[in-house]
């Protein structure tokens, strides 16, 4: 049967992926009591990896789009932590976003954004959650953005 989530996400136009897998040593996501603590996830899409530097390769626009691409990410890192049933997310709790950009680039939570909205999006008042979003000189293998996440899930 088909969750709500699952429902919404179709109704978006979005198939999640599979996870990806973890590219180093660590664990994609840790469940502790009823938080769930999902690993950084990179900027990539069907296409692969969206790389470049906002203010230099990108701007705050093609920025957001490469956020939601992460959203994309962590609920599917979400989906397996909760056995295939996103309805158990209760919150989403806290986003940390990291933008790769220029030293004079301020735009760090219209970038964000993308992935903020995007859970808006999919969950409603319960995806209103608590954020940072932080400029990075670099980001692992080049990428635009990188996110991490904290939800509440049964």
């Amino acid at each position: 049967m088909t969750g709500t989530i699952d429902a919404r996400l179709a109704e978006l136009g979005v198939t999640l992926p599979d996870a990806p897998a973890p590219a180093a040593n660590y664990v994609p996501y840790v469940r502790a009591g009823d938080l769930l603590f999902v690993s950084g996830q990179i900027s990539q899409g069907p296409d692969g990896l969206i790389k470049g530097r906002l203010g230099q390769d990108m701007d705050a626009t093609a920025g957001a789009a490469a956020a939601r691409r992460c959203a994309i990410s962590l609920l599917a890192q979400a989906r397996a932590a909760c056995g295939g049933d996103l309805d158990r997310v209760k919150r989403v709790v806290k986003l940390t976003g990291f933008v790769s950009s220029t030293d004079d680039f301020t735009e760090q939570p219209k970038v964000i954004n993308g992935c903020s909205d995007f859970l808006v999006q999919v969950f409603g008042d319960v995806g209103r959650h608590a954020r940072s979003a932080v400029s990075a000189n670099s980001l692992p293998l080049g990428v635009a953005v990188e996110i991490e996440a904290i939800f509440q899930v049964e």
